[in-house]
């Protein structure tokens, strides 16, 4: 209804081009098209309190709008004039007026954009800028917008009030209803909604919704896997088919859906979740089942091992050997021996990790070697490359210059020739001047003579006919030459006013040959006098003849010096044009050359810093390879003498346990000829013992009493 053929904005611009066509006229033919056709035109209410009058009405999202449309016309039909706006633009840079025009666009500055590529809208062809109205240029505006807004991804904020007292915590809910309303916020939602507002690519749907279809999201193909994975949901009326749409690169989905799949999923991670946490609680419990099991069968080895001990605690020769053990010398070396393999162990280990990390220092040191030497080739290329952007810069300083020294000569040939035209036009007013006057007299000559110059008049009246029509024609190339000169010099308001005063004059030239037709008319009747004086004035006419010959050759002479003139005026002015936008160009090549050359130092700066902090570091690791190749000397020499000793212990350490052998030996020997001397003497006490009750039982036998029993303490007690 706005933009649409037979729209508001459309109908608009065809009654600017009819004839005698007003405002009413254009409300009359709006009502005609769309009241009662569209439901959101309508015929505007009589006003209420102070509301002006309306002629129609458009409903709105946030509500009804009336329209009065009153010069709608007149201002339609009056655009900015793109030659104004120019020389507006030329202005200081640094000047409100510059601000104000700088984002408006000509049609020069249109075409310059098609021609470097930089915009996609095309001009309309056929129609000037004289024709443009501000309905035309509102909807290629429009256009440009929309153009824009769909090759982007745009991001609007609305800011609204939450209440009119400026207190925070308080919410006015009709008034954020209202704000929301207006500002298209609910609109634009709405729109969305019916439309598909989510999307996703094939590689991220296929990533974060595989668990929904394991199977077929195993296809190596991103779009086939999402398909297939969409095909699966929607049989299994997980999804409905029209709640999304497949591209060619994405997938679309209705309002509310993402949300729906991610209940989907997190519905599938739930009993991925619940398997894994059963297999795991499984897996525990047969941990700690077996656990029990080797519980249960360690008690009766316990027990065993427990018994077992308690029986040997009271064996004799284990006592010995529990008291013989701490008197040993070879079990403290044997323990000495293990700690100092245990230190040498830890030595080596130590060794080994100083080892790794020397290594590891090194390929670092290594790395940043690498890397410095890369950023010292890196600066190597910026600086060439920066001297190579400096030449270019001076290059297009030395074009630059050329140019304007060329503009300027230009300019100068351009002033030469406005001022050899002002000089050929000055001469053409006076000669017209003076073919008028001369027409002037002659003209009186022929009121005085009418009678006799029947022929005469005729024939000079077919020659002021042909010389008024030549003079207009040549008046006519003239405006046109005027108008052309004008509009490159800015001087159209002075070419009018003398062309305005031409052609009064030629009015009045012409209502004064009139006159003479008349008066011609009614001296028809006293012409057969004048016959006998035929000759002389036909002698009179060969001379005006000559005379308006050779005004015929002058006049086609000064038409070709101003076709010359014209020709070279349009050149020029083309020459200046393409000098302007050349120059323009260049102007705005060496501001993106300047913006470069300062990227260039940033980065050649930010290089030099990367560069300081790099040498700084590998100082810092000089100095701590030194440290760590001197503490590595110096373990290596403690090393060494440690592995000395270590030797020497382990000389030391089997001389010890030879003479170790040898005593144990000798004590093995002591302890068996003991053993041996103390079962004699046992056998010896236990046949004293048998002796002496013998002797006693001999005693008591013969005194017949009682005596008291003697114990002999059993040897083997001693050893206890």
């Amino acid at each position: 209804m706005i933009i649409q053929p037979l729209g508001i904005v459309s109908m608009l611009d065809e009654e600017c081009i009819v004839p005698k066509a007003t405002d009413m006229t254009y409300v009359d033919k709006l009502l005609t098209q769309h009241l009662g056709k569209h439901p959101n035109f309508q015929k505007a209410k009589p006003p209420k309190g102070k509301q002006a009058d309306a002629h129609f009405a458009i409903v709105h999202y946030a509500g009804t709008v009336r329209y009065n449309a009153e010069q709608w016309l007149d201002k339609n039909k009056d655009p900015l004039n793109d030659s104004a706006v120019a020389i507006l633009k030329t202005s200081d840079k640094e000047g409100v007026l510059y601000q104000l025009w700088e984002d408006y666009q000509t049609d020069v500055d249109r075409e310059e954009s098609e021609k470097r590529g930089k915009t996609t809208q095309a001009k309309k062809k056929g129609k000037s800028a004289s024709f443009l109205t501000v309905s035309t240029m509102y909807r290629e505006s429009l256009t440009s917008l929309m153009t824009m807004l769909h090759t982007t991804h745009p991001h609007f904020i609305r800011c609204i009030i939450p209440n009119e007292k400026k207190t925070s915590g308080l919410i006015d809910a009709p008034l954020v209803l209202n704000q929301l309303t207006c500002n298209g916020v609910l609109e634009g939602i709405r729109i969305c909604r019916k439309g598909f507002p989510n999307r996703m690519m094939f590689a991220d749907f296929r990533f974060r919704y595989a668990i929904l279809a394991a199977d077929e999201a195993s296809e190596k193909d991103a779009a086939k896997a999402s398909k297939a994975m969409l095909r699966k949901l929607s049989k299994s009326n997980q999804l409905n088919v029209d709640t999304f749409k497949v591209g060619t690169t994405k997938i679309f989905f209705k309002a509310g859906m993402l949300a729906r799949l991610e209940e989907l999923r997190d519905e599938a991670l739930s009993a991925v979740i619940l398997k894994f946490q059963c297999s795991a609680r499984h897996y525990l419990a047969q941990v700690e089942y077996k656990r029990r099991l080797d519980r249960e069968d360690a008690y009766p080895i316990i027990q065993e091992n427990v018994r077992a001990w308690i029986k040997l605690r009271s064996w004799p020769w284990y006592r010995l050997f529990s008291r013989l053990k701490p008197m040993l010398k070879g079990m403290k070396s044997n323990a000495e021996i293990e700690a100092l393999e245990k230190k040498c162990k830890e030595l080596e280990e130590n060794h080994k990790r100083e080892e790794e990390a020397r290594k590891k220092y090194a390929d670092e040191l290594r790395a940043k070697i690498d890397q410095y030497e890369e950023t010292k080739a890196a600066l190597e290329r910026d600086r060439m490359l920066l001297d190579k952007r400096n030449k270019e810069i001076e290059e297009l300083n030395r074009n630059l210059k050329a140019e304007s020294e060329s503009n300027y000569e230009n300019a100068k040939k351009a002033a030469e020739l406005e001022k050899l035209r002002e000089k050929e036009r000055k001469e053409w007013d006076e000669k017209e001047r003076r073919m008028q006057m001369e027409a002037e007299n002659e003209a009186n000559q022929h009121k005085t003579q009418t009678e006799k110059l029947k022929d005469q008049i005729a024939s000079m009246q077919t020659d002021y006919e042909k010389l008024s029509a030549q003079r207009k024609a040549q008046e006519q190339m003239n405006a046109e030459l005027v108008d052309e000169v004008a509009s490159l010099k800015n001087k159209a308001e002075r070419a009018e006013e003398q062309k305005k005063k031409l052609v009064e004059d030629l009015d009045a030239i012409d209502d004064k040959l009139a006159a003479e037709k008349r008066a011609n008319n009614e001296h028809v009747k006293h012409n057969k006098k004048l016959e006998a004086s035929l000759k002389a004035t036909q002698t009179q006419l060969t001379l005006a003849l000559k005379e308006k010959h050779e005004n015929d050759v002058d006049c086609k002479r000064r038409e070709s010096e101003i076709g010359e003139l014209k020709l070279k005026a349009q050149a020029d002015a083309n020459l200046i044009s393409k000098l302007q936008a050349m120059l323009r160009r260049c102007i705005s090549r060496i501001e993106e050359l300047e913006e470069d050359l300062l990227e260039e130092r940033k980065l050649r700066m930010k290089a030099e810093r990367q560069f300081n902090e790099l040498r700084s570091e590998f100082d810092v690791l000089t100095e701590q390879m030194a440290e760590a190749s001197g503490q590595l000397t110096a373990e290596a020499h403690i090393n060494k003498v440690r592995a000395e000793e270590v030797s020497m212990l382990r000389r030391d350490l089997q001389k010890r346990n030879l003479n170790h052998e040898a005593y144990i030996s000798d004590l093995c020997n002591m302890q068996y000829a003991t053993v041996n001397n103390l079962r004699n003497l046992s056998q010896q006490s236990s046949a004293l013992e048998t002796e002496a009750l013998r002797i006693l039982d001999h005693r008591r036998a013969i005194s017949k009493q009682p005596l008291p029993r003697v114990y002999v303490e059993d040897p083997d007690s001693d050893l206890e």
